[in-house]
């Protein structure tokens, strides 16, 4: 059953930025997870990605600091009460457009603050004074040494992707983090899985939390078509070519696993007369902003990923996501697949598998628990689009999947 969202006890305010949006009925995790955060106790949630996590913290959190909503000019009747933080750049920028958006009929002030651009306008808005801070750790530790951010009044802090934090080695910064905040508060923390070293971290930050889980961890959505093709690495952009024209594909997100082949594959597909661009490490934080809205707006046909765009790109209605190399990581696959198939939305993943991935499609076989059927792609009586002589990219250059320095990754 669906539940929606008039039955919350939100103000005004909240609910009408809420409807604007054309949000009707709860997703599990916001059903789940509003009612416990509204009562101000720790949480410990796991949910798929595009479950809707946004507005399971934003919203609640949202109503709660309506208590210190003012409309004074003076800074210090502005501290920081809330603070979110984030794994990369992507995700703080969105979740931090979302809550914007959540809170603009509110006196409620928020900003975000990611490393890869200058810091100064960061810290203008700083100063200002803002509620609600979201913020990727390495860069809000910036912030804090340069006294540009004070912490000792936040009320709630929101771990999102804590597993990705983990991951690509955010643990040090998040207890530095951690330990400028005051001891009484409300602390959330949100992860694809239950591991371990999460489970670790819950028990040491988090007081009596209530666990809300709304899916099996790893598992894939049951919206999502998803299919494994043959090919090789030489017929590979041809394959794709086939399947975007015979499944009426508009638009997709595209995954390869290092930033040179991205930046190759992104060259051969405009090349081939799509709109395309490509997104990883080594674009600026500008670059991939504006490839991002161009997506959005429709103005780009195939958004051509590293990785680092695998996780919380809060873009609706992708229809398809095709991975052109297999991940190394087989949960990777699930956060992939995770962009499309959203909401209760249909969605198709195709994954083209080459001769070396048995081993990766094992993992992920095994991930999942679902068998892998690898198809052989029916082109017909379809003739090749060559240039040069040549169909694809060649061999992936495995050597140059890291996507950049530690620091890069995180951030």
């Amino acid at each position: 059953m669906t539940q929606p969202y008039s039955t919350l006890a939100l103000a005004e305010p909240l609910q009408r930025a809420v409807a604007e949006m054309g949000y009707e009925n709860m997703t599990p995790i916001q059903a789940q997870a509003i009612p416990v955060v509204l009562t101000g106790q720790d949480v410990m949630g796991a949910a798929q990605t595009g479950t809707g996590k946004t507005a399971a913290f934003s919203l609640p959190l949202l109503q709660r600091l309506l208590q210190h909503e003012n409309s004074s000019t003076s800074p210090a009747r502005h501290p920081v009460r809330a603070l979110v933080l984030l794994p990369t750049r992507e995700l703080a920028d969105q979740v931090a457009q979302q809550i914007a958006l959540y809170a603009k009929y509110t006196k409620l002030r928020s900003t975000v603050v990611f490393g890869g651009i200058d810091m100064k306008p960061q810290t203008l808005e700083l100063k200002k004074g803002v509620e609600v801070l979201v913020a990727t750790p390495g860069r809000l530790l910036d912030h804090i040494e340069a006294k540009n951010a004070v912490l000792n009044q936040v009320e709630y802090v929101v771990l999102d992707e804590a597993d990705r934090m983990l991951d690509i080695g955010f643990l040090p910064d998040l207890q530095r983090i951690l330990s400028y905040l005051p001891k009484q508060r409300t602390t959330l923390l949100f992860s694809a899985t239950f591991s371990p070293e999460i489970k670790r971290l819950a028990g040491s930050y988090l007081q009596n939390p209530v666990t809300i889980e709304v899916a099996r961890p790893n598992e894939t959505a049951s919206t999502v078509e998803q299919r494994f093709y043959a090919a090789s690495d030489d017929d590979k952009r041809r394959a794709l070519h086939h399947v975007l024209r015979t499944r009426g594909v508009k638009q997709a997100f595209v995954f390869v696993n290092s930033k040179l082949g991205c930046a190759r594959l992104a060259r051969n597909l405009e090349r081939d007369g799509l709109k395309t661009a490509a997104l990883h490490g080594d674009k600026s934080q500008d670059e991939r902003l504006k490839a991002l809205e161009a997506f959005k707006k429709g103005e780009v046909d195939l958004l051509v990923c590293t990785d680092v765009a695998a996780r919380g790109l809060d873009i609706k209605d992708v229809p398809a996501v095709f991975n052109f190399d297999v991940p190394f990581n087989a949960e990777d696959y699930v956060h992939r697949i995770g962009r499309t198939g959203r909401a209760g939305a249909s969605g198709l993943a195709v994954t083209l598998v080459s001769g070396s991935d048995a081993r990766l499609v094992a993992d992920i076989e095994k991930l999942i628990k679902k068998k892998i059927e690898v198809e052989a792609v029916e082109y017909a009586d379809e003739r090749p689009r060559r240039e040069g002589g040549r169909l694809s990219d060649g061999p992936r250059a495995r050597r140059d999947a890291d996507e950049g320095s530690a620091r890069e990754r995180r951030e």
